[in-house]
């Protein structure tokens, strides 16, 4: 294979493993399968919780203080475990949405998910640090941090 024909070689390869995996994994199966892996994480670490407490796994908040913005997403796994779905949204509310964003958003390549990459890569960027910023805020206000 040459350099010029590597990119296309790649391309088809990629393309034939993505329809075996959609034709194999599409559509209902693939929210079953990501629930199922979701539940038994939550379960665990609700298990962990409940015998261990680990205490603050955030490097940033044990070292500082200061929680970084996605503080309080092994806590929201943690408290869905337990069935306490208040207290989950209340540790990290944008993670919540991001967890169910990508519970029921298709992987594969489809008129579904074509509208997220057809933006601009700066769109997405910043709709990622619109996220990440409120996440942030929602922690610091949470901690005592920032009064609103």
């Amino acid at each position: 294979m040459t350099l010029s024909t590597a990119p296309a070689a790649i391309r088809s390869a990629r393309q034939q493993w993505e329809r075996a995996v959609a034709s194999r994994f599409g559509g209902p199966v693939q929210v079953l399968a990501r629930g199922s892996g979701a539940a038994v994480l939550a379960l665990a670490l609700a298990e962990l919780h409940a015998t261990d407490d680990p205490g603050v796994i955030c490097p940033l908040r044990r070292l500082t203080g200061v929680p970084c913005p996605v503080c309080g997403s092994t806590t929201v796994f943690m408290e869905l475990g337990a069935g306490h779905l208040g207290a989950a949204v209340a540790a990290n509310p944008v993670t919540v949405l991001v967890g169910l964003g990508l519970l029921f958003a298709p992987l594969r390549d489809g008129a579904a998910s074509a509208w997220w990459w057809r933006l601009p890569t700066r769109r997405r960027n910043t709709v990622i640090g619109v996220a990440a910023a409120l996440s942030w805020a929602w922690q610091l206000h949470r901690y005592g941090f920032l009064s609103i």
